[in-house]
């Protein structure tokens, strides 16, 4: 054989292998990536003409411009906490003059890494940050925390695909805490990830309750067995209906599947045949999901102010697919148990997704001391009240009133003295070539383009949204000068 063509077949198969490496990386990381990117404000024009509710209900925003609106807790005085992972902070909304919308907010605590779940013992306030468990005391009176923060659990695993992390008080006393996957689907070196793990309340006697949970943002205990019901989410890269995601009934020790099966207990095609499998005994779900329309929060209705067709029935907030070519989801369901023991899904929230275009993504769920519900969206930056009892009749904030966000990013890059923004671009183009952002993004079958980016980012809310993106984005571990030169980069091309 001769040297050229010997140095031919040679670099033939070197790229073979690297392309091989990208595929197996996108899909047991990531997946097929086809997500909706970042933050969009509330349109209170197009709210009140899609959104809908069923009859004898009434939905209104109960409050908006809030980035990041994710995980929900009223605090013992009907104050409402509202979670900010990626700000780092916590927010306290009150409606002081009982109209049915908050007219106060305030930063409760801030400087937080990743919080998420709260709960409280007592006056305590407990929260789930990305790498530990802490605790403050709050005082009704004044709405505010006393004395210093006290982290009681640390060196959770942290970062990577899913960092947020889901906590609740059981009845039992115990603390109940879920830690989703660092990967679309592999096998965890820290056996607390893909796990409910408990806790005393003093943060001891760490114990892995369940496993196989590949990322149950969403957990409560049914009113009527007493048994936890939890949401959970299926792997990607398997197309656009498989597998289901998931409601499990978790109990301990008992293990839900994931990464070595899938759904009603069908083998993982990539760990199916893993010699673990085998040793193990999986418990299938409760109830299937369509595939990929990303189930988070959940609870059970218990006021009874709900007629007794909803009432202990279970609300899910169904996040909405970001890998399918159809999307699926971006809504809120109730849940309704049979006497055979079977569920019935039906619609409660609907009109976040219309032909293809989004505009909300709710989240998160929890009833009110007033007997309603509250939903956080995360998309638009706003939690939503649907109250029982009353027709149809979509409230919403004047435009005025609603943060408006970013509206012009390229304005705000051309504000910078011409040498900083040429310097910053070519930096900023270096890392996003190194960093590997076209093998998910671009104007290419399969891939994701990110356009109009500078109608709702400016260089700082682009930092921040880097700082801690939503998955399957993982975080990358970049300096804020590295994030700026991104955000420069990609603004000024308004996308990717």
């Amino acid at each position: 054989m001769s040297r050229p063509l010997k140095w031919t077949l040679f670099l033939l198969g070197g790229v073979s292998l690297i392309l091989l490496a990208l595929y197996l990386y996108v899909r047991l990381t990531i997946g097929a990536v086809n997500f909706t990117f970042g933050e969009e404000p509330l349109d209170p024009a197009r709210f009140s003409q899609h959104v809908e509710v069923p009859e004898g209900m009434n939905i209104s925003v109960w409050a908006d411009g809030i980035p990041n609106a994710r995980y929900l807790k009223f605090t013992p005085d009907g104050r409402l906490l509202v979670a900010n992972p990626n700000l780092g902070q916590i927010l306290i909304l009150t409606d002081t003059d009982g109209d049915g919308r908050a007219d106060q907010r305030e930063v409760l605590m801030t400087d937080l890494n990743g919080p998420n779940g709260m709960d409280f013992r007592g006056d305590q306030l407990y929260i789930a940050e990305t790498d530990a468990i802490g605790r403050v005391s709050y005082d009704a009176a004044s709405g505010a925390v006393t004395g210093s923060y006290e982290r009681l659990v640390t060196g959770l695993p942290q970062g990577e695909n899913h960092w947020k992390k889901t906590l609740r008080f059981g009845p039992d006393g115990l603390l109940y805490v879920t830690m989703g996957s660092s990967c679309n689907v592999c096998k965890e070196a820290d056996g607390r990830r893909a796990a409910m793990v408990t806790y005393d309340p003093e943060g001891g006697n760490e114990t892995i309750f369940a496993l196989g949970l590949r990322n149950s943002a969403g957990f409560d205990w049914s009113p009527t067995d007493g048994q936890i019901y939890a949401t959970d989410n299926g792997r990607d890269g398997l197309g656009d209906d498989y597998p289901p995601c998931e409601l499990n009934q978790v109990q301990a020790g008992k293990h839900y599947g994931w990464p070595f099966v899938n759904g009603d207990n069908r083998p993982d095609p990539d760990f199916g045949d893993d010699p673990d499998a085998g040793s193990l005994s999986f418990t299938p779900p409760v109830h299937d999901f369509r595939a990929h329309n990303a189930p988070l929060g959940i609870t059970f209705l218990r006021s009874e102010s709900w007629p007794s067709a909803y009432r202990y029935s279970a609300v899910v907030a169904l996040h909405g697919s970001w890998n399918r070519s159809e999307k699926d989801g971006y809504k809120v369901v109730s849940l309704h148990w049979r006497e055979d023991g079977s569920i019935e899904e039906r619609d409660l929230v609907t009109g976040f997704l219309n032909d293809g275009e989004v505009s909300g993504r709710p989240a998160e769920v929890t009833e009110g001391p007033d007997g309603a519900l509250y939903i956080s969206d995360d998309f638009a930056g706003a939690v939503y009240r649907v109250a029982p009892g009353e027709q149809q009749a979509f409230s919403a904030p004047a435009a005025a009133t609603v943060a408006s966000g970013v509206t012009d990013g390229k304005a705000d890059i051309a504000e910078l003295p011409a040498a900083t923004r040429e310097r910053l671009q070519m930096e900023g183009a270096a890392l996003v070539s190194s960093l590997g952002c076209a093998e998910c993004h671009g104007d290419e079958p399969g891939k994701v383009l990110l356009t109009g980016l500078a109608n709702r980012y400016n260089v700082e809310s682009m930092i921040t949204y880097m700082a801690a993106p939503t998955p399957p984005m993982p975080r990358y571990d970049l300096s804020e000068v590295q994030r700026r030169a991104i955000a420069v980069q990609l603004l000024s091309q308004d996308g990717l």
